[in-house]
This record gives C-alpha cells, structure tokens and sequence, in this order.
C-alpha cells in the first residue's frame, strides 16, 4: 500500500513539473490567439486527473 502510495506522488510530482514547462514554455512563445479545442481538452484532462485522485482516496 505505501509503495503504491509514492508511486502515486512520483506521478503527480512528475506531472506537475511537465504543466510547469508547458506553461513557461507559452509564456515566452510569441502571442497567439486561444483555441476552444485546447481549452476544452485541458479541462478534460484536470477533470481526469480529479477523477484519478478521488478514486484513489476512495479505495
């Protein structure tokens, strides 16, 4: 159980560090207009992510 438990804090340290490059990355690209697919897309994904945690607390 607990090597379950820090194989999911390794995941989500790892992911958070990739949304940290993604958006420094952004914030220095040249300015570009925001498309709705994008937007929509990483709403499902954060929604996932919820989705994942609350299953994991639950079991």
């Amino acid at each position: 159980m607990s090597s379950l438990r820090i194989y999911a804090m390794l995941f989500i340290t790892f992911f958070l560090s990739g949304l940290m490059q993604v958006s420094h990355a952004q914030a220095t690209a040249p300015y570009r207009t925001v498309d709705g697919k994008a937007i929509d897309q990483g709403i499902a994904y954060v929604l996932m992510l919820i989705a994942l945690l609350v299953t994991y607390l639950v079991h």
